[in-house]
């Protein structure tokens, strides 16, 4: 029997993980630096969730939820999403209510979609998200922006386009909408089947239609920026100000609308434009979503987030020719001949580990040749060669794999010299 991995999933094989492991301390550190906590939520949530937080008339919840039903006959869903399984955690652990706000928190997830599966695309993909709920300030939004751009910076991207619009608030989204039903109904038949639909039930989603995109009636469609109310026009300056103020360039797209309900005021995407990327460019998208909490059943919350997919950053890493930064080095490596040599081998092993020195040994019972081959392609540091002869004097050899010096030294001191050589203390004398 032939088995494979599912459609659209992938494996993770150790000289991929080590990248991924780099990644994710970056982005740690940086949420560390900008006071976030992290999050774990459930990989599969109620159904209803995800329709009522993501939006009954988004592709995610039309076409591409992993949907079934447990043996009590609940509908569960594999989150395709983070923000709505945040939105649930904050309502259910009432957090609004704890002293300290507002409630910042990301999260290292999988997701679930079936969608087609192409490069940067499958239907399980990783992402790293933050969520801020609880503030209404402008300078929120700029922040959470600013943490995203720098986690790209620093995990090494220099290709980046930083685009921004704003969906003002529930009147200046259904004033738009009102001219959005207007401006495609005369030419409802020609758009898409699925546009049509999104005409009677979300016509903000017609403009980020794929289908559609060349249709003679979005060159002149009714621009969002020019319903916005004045609390919304100087919401969105504001926070245009404040990118300013960081030194964070962008451009403004008036198109941009994302693809989930739950988006007003603030929203923008990140693209790659390094080149060879692929013709998706969006590394990271995310916007302001005040009203999702109380959607849920909370209080009025507003809240702020994005989501960054990881394979899309690493496919960003490699079209930019950036070189992760790993370390694939072993402290020390244990040779041993013979019998009692092997077994006490294990325990040298065992109190290396104990005292924090990364170490390892033979376990295929090769000769001594092949353990110092096994050594190098550790690329480690020291190997510790220890026989029945050295055993029964209590040595061990010593030998920088470096340098090529070799020291002898006795057996119960062996674990110390190693941790006080490796700290730089002592050294080969």
């Amino acid at each position: 029997m032939n088995m494979k991995a599912p459609r659209g999933t992938v494996d993770l094989l150790p000289e991929n993980t080590r990248k991924w492991q780099y990644a994710e301390k970056k982005i740690k550190d940086i949420c560390d630096r900008y006071n976030f906590n992290e999050i774990r939520t459930p990989v599969f949530e109620h159904t209803e969730l995800f329709q009522r937080g993501v939006g009954d008339s988004t592709d995610i919840v039309q076409k591409e939820m992993y949907t079934f039903k447990d043996r009590g006959g609940r509908s569960l869903t594999l989150r395709p999403e983070g923000t709505a399984s945040v939105a649930r955690a904050y309502v259910e652990n009432k957090l609004f209510g704890t002293p300290i706000q507002p409630t910042k928190l990301y999260y290292f997830a999988p997701m679930f979609r079936y969608e087609r599966p192409q490069k940067g695309r499958m239907r399980q993909l990783n992402q790293f998200g933050v969520e801020v709920l609880g503030s209404a300030d402008p300078a929120v939004d700029a922040e959470v922006i600013d943490l995203a751009m720098t986690c790209y910076k620093e995990v090494g991207l220099t290709s980046l386009k930083l685009v921004i619009n704003s969906l003002g608030d529930s009147e200046s989204r259904d004033n738009h909408r009102r001219a959005l039903v207007e401006h495609f109904s005369p030419v409802k038949e020609e758009l898409c089947s699925d546009c049509q639909i999104r005409l009677e039930q979300n016509p903000l989603r017609i403009l980020d239609c794929k289908k559609d995109r060349e249709h003679p009636a979005m060159k002149n469609a009714p621009s969002i920026l020019d319903y916005l109310n004045d609390e919304s026009k100087n919401y969105f300056e504001r926070v245009k100000s404040y990118l300013t103020m960081m030194g964070i360039e962008y451009e403004v797209d008036k198109n941009l609308v994302r693809g989930l309900d739950y988006y007003n005021h603030t929203a923008f995407e990140i693209m790659s434009e390094a080149e060879g990327f692929g013709a998706i460019t969006t590394l990271a998208g995310g916007g302001r979503y005040n009203g999702l909490v109380e959607e849920l059943g909370g209080p009025d919350t507003p809240g702020i987030g994005f989501g960054m997919g990881f394979e899309r950053l690493l496919m960003a890493l490699e079209a930019e020719n950036k070189q992760v930064a790993i370390e694939e080095q072993l402290d020390c490596y244990v040779v041993a001949m013979g019998d009692q040599a092997e077994k006490e081998s294990v325990k040298i092993l065992h109190e290396l580990r104990a005292v924090g020195i990364q170490a390892d040994k033979d376990y295929l019972g090769r000769k001594m040749k092949a353990q110092f081959k096994s050594a190098d392609r550790f690329n480690s540091s020291y190997v510790l060669v220890l026989g029945d002869e050295e055993l029964e004097k209590q040595m061990i050899n010593v030998k920088n794999l470096e340098t090529g010096d070799q020291i002898e030294v006795k057996l119960q001191e062996v674990v110390s010299y190693m941790k006080e050589t490796l700290q730089g203390g002592k050294g080969n004398e």
